[in-house]
């Protein structure tokens, strides 16, 4: 007996091959027969008609900060209502775990530095998890049996300098002795089942103290030591950050990472490549990490989003505005303060420079304040003035754009939105995101989902990618579309029989109408612990989401099913070879 028949699904089934209608029949959880239509002979206790529907894998995320909302929200909203079905946590170098219990503290430490560098909710960190484990074993046993979708999680550099270092992760260096404790920790979290190490070096990666995180402090010798260790257990993987990330490897970033891959003999991902064709040679850099990785027996792969990502922004609060190079220090004073320094001619002009300096990076791209858009005011001074595009109110007034937008934002005591608007929505740069994405070394993904919460909203990038492939740009296919959302990343992870419609794998699917899959807007909602904010956004066009053959999603709402698992390395992940 099967546990649910779809009959007549038109089925992509992940590999990139031409579509076919089909039945599928799932029984415990996994694809138990794949039949011509009409053709199964064994009765099911439930069964649907997918006719005009397409059947696909579960989208697989390979970039998310799902790490504590998992605690309070098991279904990963939005990524699941989205056809998500595995997530990838622990990036970045910034995990829960381990925590050392001889210092309480550092819960307190962790939850102010993912509030700070992850744009976290801390009323949600602190009231919305248990924190009630030490090692990392622990704290995927505090999620086991608990989670609607599968999840598996790198192990965070920066915790494991916490934990063995305390305070003086923040600028020391470890000892000989405190090397091998950080390695063994390290070990110990792999054999729990840890995806293996995150880490960032990134310049915009600041504490809740405001200083550098932990392993921007590590030396080569730290992570290539650590990275031979990833390549003693089965399954597991590199994720990493540096300041290039954001706009051009430096060359020493560049033969990092490839030391780093080479050493572990596994795949190592970093988040995100922006292409953008007014920067023509970004692309080009970037990609040249891949290449000299290849000759050195390692391998680096390059996420890049897909869609445009809706993105608010503030003067009041922290938001990507305060990592453009100087802006920080104005932006971080108090209210007052910030807007007496704001209103002084001088202070803008420089700012403005440094924001429009190549230091700046991947930042100048918000550098252009004529484009941004005025979201929600909260003044009479500004009334009417939401959905304007501030250089015409600049025009109006006779000022330049970022004097303007400085007047709107500070007659809202700075808590005026924001809506920059992206720079790279040309014909030209969407020929290049086609073009870049047929590169081996490149795959999509960088949503964040479950971090920066509200701020932006990347969760939804599988149905706008696939909606907009089908009735938009069209730049690729269905089937390669799915591919790139399903295999390809289950493929990198070394996923075990996840990330096709196959007979024998797990029943991880997606029923959706392609005449309407998309995602809605933006919106901001008040549903995180301590009523705190976030962006959501709802899938149109998911009829269902099932994951191991149950049925999470139904027209876009949550059925209240757990079925989820934690994934872990070496029992649910093969070694994918960098050779």
């Amino acid at each position: 007996m099967l546990d649910h028949l779809i009959r007549n699904a038109t089925v992509v089934d992940g590999t990139g091959a031409p579509s076919y209608v089909a039945d599928i029949g799932i029984r415990d959880g996994r694809i138990a027969v794949i039949a011509e239509p009409g053709t199964v002979a064994e009765d099911a206790t439930t069964g649907e008609d997918a006719t005009g529907l397409v059947l696909t894998p579960g989208f697989v995320d390979p970039h998310t900060h799902y790490d504590a909302q998992l605690f309070w929200d098991p279904y990963a909203t939005p990524s699941m209502n989205h056809g998500v079905t595995t997530v990838a946590g622990g990036n970045c170098g910034f995990t829960l775990a381990p925590l050392n219990p001889d210092r309480p503290e550092d819960a307190d430490y962790t939850r102010r530095m993912m509030s700070k560098v992850e744009g976290m909710s801390l009323v949600a960190l602190e009231e919305g998890a248990p924190w009630n484990w030490s090692t990392f074993g622990e704290y995927l046993d505090a999620l086991e049996g608990r989670i609607a979708v599968n999840a598996g999680f790198m192990v965070g550099h920066c915790a494991l300098r916490r934990h063995v270092m305390g305070p003086d992760a923040v600028g020391g260096q470890p000892s000989e002795e405190q090397l091998a404790a950080m390695l063994r920790l390290f070990h110990e979290a792999m054999e729990a089942g840890a995806w293996g190490l995150s880490t960032t070096q990134s310049s915009t990666h600041s504490d809740g103290d405001g200083k550098p995180v932990a392993s921007r402090h590590a030396k080569p010798a730290e992570l290539l030591a650590l990275s031979k260790a990833i390549g003693e257990h089965e399954g597991t993987q590199i994720e990493a950050i540096v300041a290039g990330c954001l706009d051009q490897f430096a060359d020493e970033e560049i033969d990092l990472f490839v030391e780093m891959s080479a050493a572990a003999g596994r795949p190592l991902n970093w988040n995100v490549l922006t292409i953008d064709a007014s920067v023509p040679e970004r692309v080009p850099r970037q990609l040249e990490a891949s290449e000299r990785a290849r000759k050195s027996g390692g391998r680096i792969v390059a996420l890049t989003m897909p869609i445009l990502t809706p993105m608010n922004m503030s003067l009041g609060t922290f938001c990507a505005l305060n990592l453009i190079p100087g802006w920080g220090e104005i932006l971080g004073l108090p209210v007052e303060e910030r807007i007496e320094k704001l209103s002084d001619a001088g202070v803008r002009a420089e700012m403005l420079r440094r924001a429009d300096s190549k230091e700046a990076g991947v930042f100048r791209r918000l550098a252009n304040f004529g484009r941004y858009v005025i979201g929600d005011t909260f003044s009479a001074a500004n009334e009417g003035l939401s959905g304007r595009v501030v250089k015409d109110i600049a025009a109006e007034r006779g000022q330049d754009a970022f004097q303007t937008l400085v007047e709107i934002c500070s007659n809202d005591q700075l808590r005026t939105v924001l809506w920059p608007m992206p720079t790279d929505n040309d014909p030209a740069s969407w020929a290049l995101r086609q073009e870049t994405w047929g590169h081996e070394d490149v795959m999509l993904g960088g949503s964040d989902a479950g971090a920066h919460l509200d701020r932006m909203c990347g969760a939804p990038y599988t149905t706008r990618f696939i909606g907009d492939c089908l009735r938009g740009r069209k730049l690729v296919g269905l089937e390669a579309a799915v591919k790139m959302l399903t295999d390809d990343p289950a493929q990198l992870f070394g996923l075990r029989e996840r990330g096709r419609v196959e007979e024998g794998f797990h029943a991880d699917l997606v029923l959706f109408d392609p005449e309407r899959i998309d995602a809605g807007p933006a919106t901001l909602v008040h549903d995180l612990p301590g009523d705190s904010p976030r962006l959501d956004s709802r899938a149109i066009g998911i009829v269902s989401v099932r994951i191991n053959g149950v049925e999470t999603i139904r027209d876009d709402e949550i059925t209240g099913a757990i079925p989820g698992k934690v994934l872990r390395s070496g029992r649910d992940t093969r070694t994918v070879s960098t050779k």
